[in-house]
């Protein structure tokens, strides 16, 4: 067999990386297969001892949870990160995370290939190539599933599973939900399968990590969430008596009593970057707390047209996000503004959380541009009435014109 060189694995331990490390072998590379710990429920031992037996010739397991947290949810929290209005971008956030960690092993080793599981018609091929070739633009990545020779040999799941026999594969012993799940600590996603329909009803059995919300307590649960610049800085929950600042700790606080409660679900179709459009269910509980508290704390400490801006910015930034450009110039320049932007960002909201609704009681901050004088109605502060009026008529004049020349039109 010949050597064409080392090729770092995206390895998940399931049975398509699996059948796709002994394939690459088969071809000639030597590999090394590198699993990220991201809070996903995984024997990772046990994936390694299996990764090992097929013949890696190293398993590199890292734990890139706190990275997670810090480097790409907090960013997410700061920019009010929302794909089509509803998706919370729980995997787009972890694939440029995990691409960091494939190319640290790639260059420790001296490694001229990536490769990864991801299908040929869905966004994570994209994430993982577009980060391998921002970050190490001399790597050459290895798809699998976009690959003739491949594809072709493997064109249904019965063929992956007879090559699995043959090179003594394990196979799944539990039966497979009728879907597909990715999990790690930012939500959990499912899809495909009997998903793929969307008028099918997604089975209540399916949600692993938040409560029914039918089901959850009765009794409303608080919880104090403080900002630094736009950027969680401690977390305090209502009857626990401690106040938490690890983000680690933060983020699984706030996963912790949102999953109690039923917050976070979402079920919805959405338009992949290939423009293919997909039907995905989620659960995602901490961070949908995170974003409640942190753009109430935004209308109080944010300049209006400041805030428009951002808002638009932000819609920008998810869509480079979700659509694999976490490494792009444009997403730098997104960022940098955003970042800007939050700089006023400081203070606590309290939140209510009960059965899957988060309401927001109430908030507060050290600088803000909320004037209690300014607006009372008991006080006049140094807010002239008299101005409003002109005011009102200046900008009345755009709509007495409007109306002067509809009035002709319809005369005509």
């Amino acid at each position: 067999m010949s050597d064409k060189g080392t090729v770092i694995l995206a390895y998940s331990g399931g049975l398509d990386t699996s059948c796709i490390l002994v394939w690459l072998r088969e071809q000639g590379y030597q590999v090394v297969a590198f699993m990220s710990n991201l809070g996903q429920d995984e024997d990772f031992e046990e994936a390694k001892k299996k990764a090992t037996k097929l013949g890696a010739k190293e398993v590199v397991i890292e734990d890139q949870r706190k990275e997670l947290v810090e480097e790409f949810v907090w960013p997410a929290v700061s920019g009010d990160l929302i794909y089509e209005g509803r998706y919370l971008l729980g995997t787009a956030l972890a694939r440029p995370c995990i691409v960091r960690g494939l190319i640290r092993v790639a260059r420790r080793v001296g490694a001229g290939f990536i490769s990864h599981g991801a299908t040929g018609k869905g966004n994570d091929q994209i994430r993982f190539e577009f980060g391998c070739y921002a970050l190490c633009p001399d790597i050459q990545v290895i798809s699998p599933w976009k690959d003739p020779s491949f594809y072709h040999r493997f064109p249904g799941r019965p063929e992956l599973f007879e090559y699995a026999r043959q090179h003594d594969i394990p196979l799944p012993i539990t039966p497979k939900a009728p879907w597909s799940i990715d999990a790690n600590l930012i939500h959990i996603s499912y899809e495909s399968g009997i998903l793929e329909d969307p008028a099918t009803p997604a089975p209540p059995h399916l949600y692993l990590w938040t409560t029914d919300p039918e089901k959850a307590p009765q009794q409303a649960q608080q919880l104090t969430i403080a900002f630094r610049e736009g950027v969680p800085y401690s977390v305090s929950v209502e009857g626990e008596g401690t106040t938490v600042h690890d983000p680690l700790e933060i983020f699984d606080t706030c996963n912790r009593i949102g999953a109690k409660h039923g917050v976070g679900r979402a079920d919805l179709v959405e338009n992949r970057c290939v423009g293919i459009k997909s039907r995905g269910v989620y659960e995602t509980p901490g961070l949908s707390l995170l974003r409640s508290a942190h753009m109430d704390l935004e209308s109080l400490c944010m300049d209006r047209e400041v805030k428009k801006m951002k808002d638009y910015l932000s819609t920008r930034m998810a869509q480079q996000v979700y659509n694999g450009l976490w490494y792009s110039p444009e997403f730098e320049f997104t960022r940098s503004c955003v970042q800007k932007a939050e700089n006023v960002v400081t203070g606590s909201v309290q939140l209510s959380v009960y059965k899957g609704n988060v309401f927001v009681v109430k908030r507060e901050a050290p600088i803000s541009l909320y004037n209690q004088e300014l607006v009372s109605m008991d006080v006049q502060g140094e807010y002239e009435p008299i101005d409003a009026s002109g005011f009102i008529r200046i900008n009345a004049v755009r709509l007495k014109e409007y109306q002067r020349v509809k009035t002709l039109m319809e005369h005509k």
